[in-house]
């Protein structure tokens, strides 16, 4: 991540003694353009620029934390911080094992701010504006008297005595604003990270969950970490912190756990039947799809494909569930044919791996003419291979 300047690091420190500017901002009314003009009469333009920033920035955190209000960010760190609620749940973790814990490459301080909650944490960064960010935000969380800050590389820290959380930058690469794929472009790079287990007791490294970490840290466990069903994070748990499972799902908010070995089980396929479950997408990326079919009791409707199928209606947390009403041949005339005859309020079509561009399919099979009626079912378009043939399976949600 682009390391502040000493001019960037002024104006935060400046911002954060004029709490009325802020203040202003917040509850102010009117366009952006009129409020600007208006502070800027008080204030120096660019505290004013920056106040406005950060008060938008508060505004979309408030979908990762809580307090988002009072906190501090910066646009990319606010991108790659850990959100409260998936923060919290590993915080559990490192309070189990105990002891002082080093947060490597903090950010704005995601992680330490839950972990500070239950024991010590020493927040280190080479951007003194991170460890500053993170100083303050878990000033609002109430965990400073458990909390210190170091601007450091994370190469030069090894405690062998301490647990480790580090969050690598995966924009490291110049003139690359979106995240990288490949732990070898990480800032610290994978080459560093593999070395983590010989510095530290135990530690959780986290990263992006479709980033190439399968067969790069064995004898960890990895557990990929989904919240309110979009996968946020694959976690590499090692040492002191690692279970016995070579992999994990958990789902959150619920924390419903599964792990086991992607070949533990030998799934059963059979036809669609009944219902049909989507699994989560950590329960997928984490390869855990037969180990679900083996504990519900359900099988596959094709290895090519992650979906599942019952006669029965089962209750899980790690799949969306869906009722069968008919199956067709996957063919764009039968489904106009189908729907031109089946009102339905709202059509939603899902695919996981055959190609198709769901939007302009759905604006094609769709009547052309609107129906009214409100209380008419939301239908769902499973698009799917089963036993090798491509099928649409109409359903609803159970």
């Amino acid at each position: 991540m682009t390391q502040t300047d000493h001019s960037q690091l002024s104006a935060y420190q400046q911002l954060y003694e004029m709490p009325q500017l802020i203040d202003a901002i917040s509850q102010g009314t009117g366009s952006d353009l009129a409020l600007l003009t208006t502070l800027r009469k008080d204030y120096p333009a660019s505290l004013v620029s920056l106040a406005m920033t950060l008060h938008k920035l508060r505004l979309s955190a408030a979908q990762k934390f809580s307090r988002a209000s009072q906190m501090w960010f910066d646009r990319q760190r606010l991108e790659q911080a850990t959100s409260e609620t998936v923060a919290l749940y590993k915080a559990k973790r490192f309070a189990h094992a105990g002891g002082d814990v080093y947060d490597l490459c903090c950010g704005l301080g995601g992680d330490a701010l839950a972990i500070s909650q239950h024991q010590p944490v020493i927040a280190v960064d080479l951007d003194p504006l991170a460890t500053l960010m993170a100083q303050w935000n878990v000033n609002v969380y109430g965990g400073q008297q458990q909390f210190q800050t170091r601007v450091a590389r994370a190469e030069e820290i090894s405690a062998p005595q301490h647990l480790v959380h580090i969050d690598p930058d995966r924009r490291a690469l110049p003139g690359h604003d979106r995240p990288t794929l490949k732990l070898e472009q990480y800032h610290p790079p994978l080459e560093f990270l593999q070395t983590l287990p010989s510095r530290f007791r135990g530690g959780a490294i986290k990263l992006g969950p479709a980033s190439n970490f399968g067969g790069k840290f064995p004898g960890a466990e990895v557990e990929l970490i989904s919240l309110n069903g979009e996968c946020k994070e694959a976690t590499i748990w090692f040492g002191e912190l690692a279970s016995s499972s070579p992999w994990r799902a958990t789902i959150l908010p619920e924390a419903a756990t599964l792990s086991g070995h992607p070949l533990s089980v030998l799934a059963n396929y059979s036809d669609v039947q009944t219902y049909v479950y989507d699994p989560d997408p950590a329960v997928v990326r984490a390869g855990l799809v037969d180990v679900l079919s083996g504990e519900l009791q359900v099988n596959r409707l094709d290895d090519s494909e992650e979906y599942l199928t019952s006669t029965q209606h089962l209750t899980t947390p790690f799949a969306s569930i869906f009722e069968v009403i008919e199956i067709l041949d996957f063919d764009e005339r039968a489904l106009r044919d189908y729907f031109r005859h089946h009102a339905c309020h709202e059509l939603v079509i899902k695919a996981r791996h055959i190609p198709i561009d769901a939007e302009k399919l759905r604006r094609k099979i769709l009547p052309h003419k609107k129906n009214s009626l409100q209380n008419l079912e939301t239908v769902v378009v499973i698009i799917a291979r089963v036993s090798g043939k491509s099928r649409s399976i109409i359903c609803k949600r159970a």
